[in-house]
């Protein structure tokens, strides 16, 4: 049994590649998450195969991230730009990403390395690298 305390969680697993399953779970809005595994491929009897388990970013922050990006793109405002959302398919170049990253450091009050920037793709990595550097700038 496994406990996690989050805003959001995500857990893939995935078997070998003889069977091909993959199966994700997406949970969010949550403070407390269990879950157990029970069947022929325990954990403790087999080697675990893939296990990925990430606490996202609050919804508020991705929004607010979002904005930020739709902003530094000059975005139409019935443009969608969630989470997913990758920067070079929204058109940012390097020089934009750059943009993008400065205007999340003053908005949220961080400062982020350049090789966490050039790391980020999407608006959720922005969102959890944020949340990242608050929690250890709080911490």
């Amino acid at each position: 049994m496994a406990s996690v305390s989050a805003s959001s969680f995500c857990v893939r697993s995935a078997a070998p590649r003889s069977r091909q399953i993959s199966e994700t779970a997406k949970l969010s809005g949550l403070k407390r998450v269990s879950f157990s595994h029970q069947g022929r491929n325990t954990f403790s009897s087999r080697r675990l195969q893939s296990l990925q388990i990430s606490c996202a970013a609050k919804p508020e922050t991705v929004e607010k991230v979002s904005k930020i990006v739709k902003k530094q793109l000059a975005l139409p405002d019935d443009s969608t730009v969630n989470g997913e959302s990758k920067f070079s398919t929204l058109g940012a170049d390097s020089l934009d990403t750059v943009e993008i990253v400065m205007g999340l450091e003053e908005e949220f009050g961080i400062s982020v390395e350049e090789e966490s920037a050039q790391s980020i793709t999407t608006v959720q990595e922005a969102a959890d690298m944020i949340e990242d550097l608050i929690l250890k700038k709080s911490g």
